[in-house]
């Protein structure tokens, strides 16, 4: 049997001694402070896992950590991208991957925060080696939504991939764009890749190990009731619109050049601020739809973190001690 190579067995050493730390939840829980008073305590460096707050511009919308947080506590991969460029879960996987090396070769603990389960799956679970974008495909796509509408294209979907067509809100033109995409370039349906991928890492991977090269912890924190989270939802919508939400999309809207098809413009609260502001919607519906699309992002959020393969250590927002029991978690992992 060949001896193990020095670089492999440092590597994971390394690996058993500084593990790879996931804090998750739905939006308004309470994420991003738990995150930082950690980072006081502890040699943790942030990384965030937040669609929105990878774009450039998305603030005040998108609960960006103000200057004082992130001073103490800096961010990495946060609003790095510019508003009109696409940032997809390959994208994230591959850049959260070099932070965590480079966080590791620091001698700290990578703590990856956020509620975008899309970002959290990629990292911990992989990606099938799907097809990459289609331009030819995809204006194929965007013409036929363009002539019959999403609906229709949605239905096409539900044709071909049942499956994703039930998991796809028709109101989501990337992801029912994407789905029907790799149908029509691959011939096989997204639904089909995602089951390669589970058989892949069935066959590659030890129980419970996920693919990452690393000891990863979970953690999660948000109100035991639903109730609780629905008016932090209804509160923080309205404290965003009064610290000038409205004012930050207008200055994207002047740009001329984003429109609502660009997933930073489709951010929950943006798209309600921009039809707002295009005469689509009063101040009231605008008011009202941002908060519901809120709720139905935290909704979502659940759903994911109720699916989680791995097991997960839950923290109640509202426990006066859920720091402590956070920290407590933190530093048995780091052991």
């Amino acid at each position: 049997m060949a001896s193990e190579s020095p670089v492999s067995s440092a590597e994971s050493q390394t690996d058993q001694r500084l593990p790879v730390l996931l804090l998750m939840g739905p939006t308004c829980s309470g994420k991003t402070a738990l995150a930082i008073e950690s980072a006081q305590t502890l040699p943790i460096d942030i990384i965030n896992v937040d669609s929105a707050l990878v774009y450039r511009g998305l603030d005040i919308g998108a609960a960006r950590p103000s200057d004082e947080e992130l001073a103490a506590a800096p961010h990495r991969l946060l609003g790095f991208r510019e508003l009109d460029a696409p940032y997809s879960a390959a994208d994230f996987r591959a850049d959260a991957l070099r932070e965590i090396e480079q966080i590791h070769a620091n001698g700290k603990l990578p703590l990856l925060v956020g509620g975008t389960m899309l970002y959290f799956k990629a990292l911990a679970g992989g990606l099938a080696s799907m097809p990459s974008a289609d331009p030819v495909v995809r204006a194929r796509i965007e013409a036929m939504a363009l002539e019959q509408g999403w609906p229709a294209v949605h239905a096409a979907l539900a044709q071909v991939d049942p499956a994703s067509a039930e998991r796809i809100h028709p109101n989501d033109p990337q992801r029912i764009s994407r789905a029907y995409e790799v149908f029509l370039g691959s011939g096989i349906t997204l639904t089909q890749w995602h089951e390669r991928q589970h058989a892949e890492k069935a066959a590659d991977q030890t129980p419970g190990s996920g693919v990452l090269p690393y000891t990863v912890r979970y953690l999660a924190v948000a109100p035991r009731e639903r109730s609780v989270l629905h008016e932090r939802i209804a509160e923080r919508f309205s404290l965003m619109l009064q610290q000038g939400l409205i004012s930050e999309v207008e200055a994207l809207h002047a740009r001329g050049d984003l429109d609502v098809s660009m997933p930073s413009i489709r951010a929950v609260g943006y798209r309600q601020v921009w039809d707002y502001l295009e005469g689509q919607l009063s101040y009231e519906q605008m008011h009202e739809r941002g908060v519901i699309a809120t709720r139905q992002l935290a909704k979502r959020q659940f759903t994911w973190l109720r699916g989680w393969n791995e097991p997960i250590e839950w923290l109640d927002s509202l426990d006066p001690k859920r720091f402590e029991r956070a920290l407590k978690v933190l530093q048995t992992a780091s052991l």
